[in-house]
C-alpha cells in the first residue's frame, strides 16, 4: 500500500486534514469573515460598561473587559497563529535539516564541531531565550525613547499621548520584534538537525549514494538528489506536530507577558480574572471558552497530521 493510500485509510487523518483545513481557510477569509482587525478596531462596542457582555447582536461570542469583541480576536488570531507558527516552524526545519544533513555528509572534524554546537544549543533552555528577547527588545525600545523629548514618561503611558503615532516609523521594527519567534528559531532548529543527522549517517553509506560519489556528481547533488529526499520523512512528522505545539507554547509565553501579545492571548489575558465568579465558572464561558478551545483544535490538527504522516510513511503499516 502506498503512503497516500495508508494516510488517507485512517479517519483520523481526514479529521486532522479537515481541522487544519478551517484554520487555513479562517485565516484566508478573515476580512470577509470578521471586517474588524482586533490589532485595529480601538472602539470598544459598550465603553461605559466594565462587565464582559453576553453573546448577541454584533457580538456573536460576546465582549472582553475592555468591551472589545471575542468575534474578531478569535478569527483575526487564527491567521497570526498560522504566521507564526508556519514560519517558525520552516525556518528551523530547513535550518536544521541543512545543518545535520552537512554535519553527516562532511564527517569527520566538522561532523563533531557541528554536533557538539547542536548540543550546546540543546542544553539552552527556550524559555531563557524568551526572557532574554524580551528584555532586550524592551531595552531597546527605552533607549529609543531617551533620545527624544519624551524621556521619563512610562512606557504603559506612552500609547495614551499619541507618541508611538509620532515615533511609529522608528518605532515599528522594535515593537514588532517577536521575542518567541527568534528564541525557537534559534534553539528548536536543534532536534531536526539530530534526527536527519542520524539519517545521513545511514543513508550515506547505502550502494546508491557511494556510486553517485565514485561517478563524480557533484556534493550539492548527492545531498540534494539522493541524501535529503530519502532521509527527510522523520523531520516532515516532527514538523507537522511543531506548528501546533509552537502556537499553543508562544500563546502561553505572550499570555504571561513574554513578547508581543497575540490576538488569542489577548482575549485570554482580558478574560482572565472573569474564568471563575461567584456566579460559578461557566458564567463569563465566552472570555475564554471560544479562545481556549480555539488553541486546542489548532493543537489537535497537526497531531493528527504529524501522527498519521508517521503511520503512512512506516513501511510495517503494510503488514496490519
Amino acid at each position: 500500500m502506498g503512503v497516500s493510500k495508508r494516510f488517507f485509510s485512517q479517519w483520523q487523518n481526514w479529521l486532522g486534514l479537515l481541522i487544519v483545513a478551517t484554520f487555513v481557510l479562517m485565516a484566508l477569509f478573515a476580512p470577509l469573515l470578521s471586517p474588524i482587525d482586533p490589532d485595529k478596531q480601538g472602539v470598544a462596542v459598550w465603553p461605559f460598561l466594565r462587565v464582559p457582555q453576553p453573546p448577541g447582536p454584533g457580538v456573536p461570542l460576546g465582549t472582553l473587559t475592555d468591551q472589545t469583541s471575542v468575534y474578531p480576536a478569535l478569527i483575526w488570531g487564527t491567521r497570526d497563529a498560522l504566521k507564526f507558527g508556519v514560519g517558525v516552524t520552516a525556518f528551523i526545519f530547513c535550518f536544521g535539516t541543512l545543518i545535520g544533513t552537512l554535519a553527516a555528509f562532511l564527517g569527520g572534524r566538522v561532523n563533531t564541531l557541528l554536533m557538539g554546537t547542536t548540543d550546546i544549543f540543546l542544553a539552552f533552555p527556550v524559555i531563557a531565550g524568551v526572557v532574554f528577547f524580551n528584555q532586550l527588545s524592551n531595552l531597546m525600545l527605552i533607549d529609543l525613547l531617551k533620545t527624544t523629548d519624551y524621556a521619563g514618561i512610562p512606557l504603559e503611558h506612552i500609547q495614551h499621548f499619541g507618541i508611538l503615532d509620532t515615533l511609529s516609523p522608528f518605532l515599528s521594527p522594535l515593537m514588532r520584534l517577536n521575542p518567541s519567534a527568534i528564541a525557537f528559531s534559534l534553539f528548536l532548529w536543534v532536534p531536526y538537525a539530530r534526527v536527519m543527522n542520524a539519517s545521513v549517517m545511514r543513508l550515506k553509506r547505502v550502494e546508491y549514494v557511494l556510486a553517485a560519489k565514485v561517478s563524480g556528481v557533484r556534493r550539492s547533488r548527492v545531498i540534494f538528489q539522493h541524501l535529503i529526499p530519502n532521509a527527510i520523512a522523520p523531520v516532515l512528522v516532527m514538523a507537522a506536530k511543531d506548528v501546533g505545539a509552537l502556537v499553543v507554547l508562544q500563546t502561553t509565553f505572550s499570555f504571561i507577558g513574554l513578547g508581543y501579545s497575540t490576538p488569542w492571548a489577548s482575549a485570554l489575558l482580558s478574560g482572565r480574572d472573569w474564568i471563575y465568579s461567584p456566579k460559578g465558572i461557566i458564567t463569563y464561558w465566552w472570555v475564554f471558552l471560544p479562545i481556549t478551545v480555539a488553541l486546542i483544535l489548532f493543537g489537535i490538527g497537526w497531531n493528527l497530521l504529524g501522527g498519521g504522516l508517521i503511520d503512512a510513511i512506516n513501511p510495517r503499516s503494510d503488514q496490519k
